[in-house]
């Protein structure tokens, strides 16, 4: 990723209903969320929602499928994975210990759930 393409997407993210509305996207991942769905969720109109989702879509952060009248919405892992990795790929200048409290935060958050007990 180089420079302007993480500007856009910083950008598409620098407004709060669109910064919701991918927040959104990324907890309902894999299956994805129907524009409505997202509208309703936010409490934004549809149309409102529309713009914003498209600009989502066009920074690369949501992709999008037509399921008879409906669009599904989803977000795109792997392009907010590629701005997280340009944003902290020198964090730490060799340093572990300036990143250590990032990660830790990070692999806690993505811990797999307890096993249920038998």
């Amino acid at each position: 990723m180089d420079i302007q393409a993480a500007t856009a997407i910083l950008a598409a993210l620098a407004q709060s209903t669109r910064l919701e509305a991918f927040r959104l996207l990324v907890k309902h991942e894999p299956a994805g969320l129907p524009a409505g769905e997202v509208a309703r969720l936010l409490e934004v109109p549809q149309n409102t929602s529309s713009t914003h989702l498209a600009i989502l879509v066009n920074a690369g952060l949501a992709d999008s499928q037509r399921d008879g009248r409906s669009i599904i919405y989803r977000a795109n892992l792997d392009q907010f994975r590629l701005l997280t990795v340009f944003l902290l790929k020198d964090c730490c200048s060799g340093r572990t210990e300036v990143c250590a409290p990032l990660m830790a935060e990070l692999a806690s958050c993505c811990a797999a759930p307890p096993a249920a007990s038998a």
